[in-house]
């Protein structure tokens, strides 16, 4: 029979969750995997553009998430923690790939992605068409950002990260932050204004 702690798991806030996990319920971290695994995955592939990279990352986030849980200090919301380590290994993975190969030669799997997002059994033919073409236009806009305004866009969507977490995720600062995502909320409306 669970106690009462565990009936409210679900219920509980990323960062008591993750206090739980750091003193040993196991479920919790099963929980706060499931509530932003998605989002994770999506933030490392869409900057790296290759989702076996993304898996590869994902296992190595997680894993320091586990590791570190008994550090984690509630100063900062635990998606700021989070992606701030999702961040940082992104960073010296393309450092280390670097060395031994060309990021151009980088696979675009965003098929897969664009699939996901489209995914809608209840939708027409022509209107899973539609979104399908909307999806895949709005995957490519975002590759195309230039670096640091992709980064900062993607923690903003994907991480649900404001403005001054953003910077400090990335080493910038607040007003270079703000910048950054005005340029890239400006190209993107720019890019895909056929589909306004």
């Amino acid at each position: 029979m669970p106690d009462a702690g565990d009936s409210t798991v679900a219920d509980d806030s990323d960062e008591a969750l993750i206090g739980r996990y750091a003193r040993g319920d196991a479920a919790a971290f099963e929980l706060l995997y499931r509530r932003h695994e998605m989002r994770v995955w999506r933030y490392l592939q869409r900057n790296l553009r290759n989702a076996a990279t993304a898996d590869e990352l994902m296992q190595e986030v997680w894993f320091a998430v586990a590791r570190d849980a008994s550090r984690y200090l509630p100063s900062a919301r635990f998606t700021t923690w989070l992606f701030s380590i999702a961040h940082n290994r992104m960073i010296d993975s393309i450092r280390a790939r670097r060395r031994h190969m060309n990021l151009e030669s980088l696979e675009r799997g965003s098929d897969e992605v664009t699939r996901q997002l489209t995914a809608d059994p209840s939708a027409s033919p022509i209107a899973a068409a539609i979104a399908r073409d909307e999806a895949a236009a709005l995957i490519r806009a975002v590759e195309e950002l230039p670096r640091e305004q992709r980064e900062a866009f993607l923690l903003l969507v994907e991480g649900d990260l404001d403005i001054e977490e953003i910077a400090r995720i990335t080493g910038s600062s607040f007003e270079t932050t703000k910048s950054r995502l005005r340029y890239a909320r400006t190209k993107l409306r720019q890019t895909l204004k056929e589909f306004a």
